[in-house]
């Protein structure tokens, strides 16, 4: 992770220094560690300006706020971006399960074709030679494949702290569970579900 960091009628504190890059370190378990950011910190009269600017590959993400306070701006700006990194990642993702879901399905047709388990036959079908109709008869086996269930423990589907409802998403988005199971603040279990379009549906438990 590379970090440039301009003050601008503004002197960069250690103080802002630490809780920028504190933001940053945050940011790596959603973008990764390769990244490089760009950071202005501005000063006009009694108002303080953050621009953090953050490129990942082909692609950039932009955090601008503003505030009273240098710290506050900071902080408004790196939440701004957070945003911005789930959202991209979860596009990233469910590009990605489009992608492999398409490859297994072309996998399974190319599989049956090839199996010779489906065949077909051609009758001849009339009251004499002349007036007889080629019917194509199709065969399947007559048993289906059954495959059962295999059910393995994950750990890591399940939150050990609450946690907000946005925290989860995260969570779950870091982790790239479809279904995660968490408590909020008040004890409540709730669980988390990515549906096959991407969209999460939040399911509380009674």
């Amino acid at each position: 992770m590379a970090l440039e960091l301009t003050g601008r009628q503004y002197e960069v504190t250690p103080a802002v220094r630490k809780q920028v890059e504190h933001g940053l370190e945050k940011l790596q378990k959603i973008l990764g560690k390769t990244f490089d950011t760009h950071v202005v910190l501005a000063a006009e009269k009694k108002r303080h300006i953050a621009e953090i600017t953050i490129n990942v590959r082909n692609h950039s993400f932009v955090g601008i706020a503003e505030a009273a306070e240098m710290s506050t701006a900071v902080g408004d700006a790196i939440d701004k971006i957070d945003r911005q990194a789930v959202k991209f990642k979860t596009k990233f993702r469910a590009k990605k399960r489009a992608a492999r879901k398409a490859g297994a399905a072309e996998a399974w047709n190319g599989e049956e074709a090839s199996s010779g388990e489906k065949t077909s036959t051609t009758l001849a079908v009339g009251i004499s030679e002349s007036t007889a109709v080629d019917v194509v008869v199709h065969s399947f086996p007559v048993s289906s494949r059954v495959t059962e269930a295999h059910v393995t423990k994950s750990d890591d589907s399940v939150a050990l702290r609450p946690m907000t409802l946005e925290e989860a998403v995260k969570e779950a988005e870091f982790r790239d569970r479809d279904v995660f199971v968490f408590r909020d603040r008040q004890g409540k279990v709730k669980v988390l579900h990515r549906k096959k379009d991407g969209k999460m549906v939040l399911i509380e438990a009674p």
